[in-house]
């Protein structure tokens, strides 16, 4: 059975950085795209970014030129840098890698709390 997991969460101040990492256990087969999803209180779960296996990232237009994707194959992990964060941000993260074998595999998710 497949696991994603999260860490990485936790409070910070307004302008200030997270590095959020998801590590993803290995198959035969091997992942696709994996990515980062959010959900704020009384919010639907909102796309932030994802990376091709290839390293090809797109993101949501709110945390464009701020957060950074990025992925390690040899390692089954992928990372998200957030940085000038904003209140707004405020949100449980959520990790997905796409699994070849059996399709998308969702972490348990980190929470970030942006607060002054």
């Amino acid at each position: 059975q497949a696991q994603v997991v999260e860490s990485g969460g936790g409070l910070v101040q307004p302008g200030g950085s997270l590095r959020l990492t998801c590590a993803a256990s290995r198959t035969v087969q091997g992942i696709g795209d994996m990515g980062w999803y959010r959900q704020a209180p009384v919010k639907d779960r909102t796309f932030v970014a994802r990376i091709s296996r290839d390293g090809y990232a797109a993101y949501a237009n709110s945390v464009q030129d701020r957060f950074v994707i990025s992925r390690d194959n040899d390692k089954d992990r992928v990372s998200l840098q957030l940085n000038s964060l904003e209140p707004e941000d405020t949100a449980v993260y959520y990790c997905y890698a796409n699994y070849l074998e059996f399709g998308p595999q969702w972490g348990q998710g980190t929470q970030v709390t942006v607060s002054s």
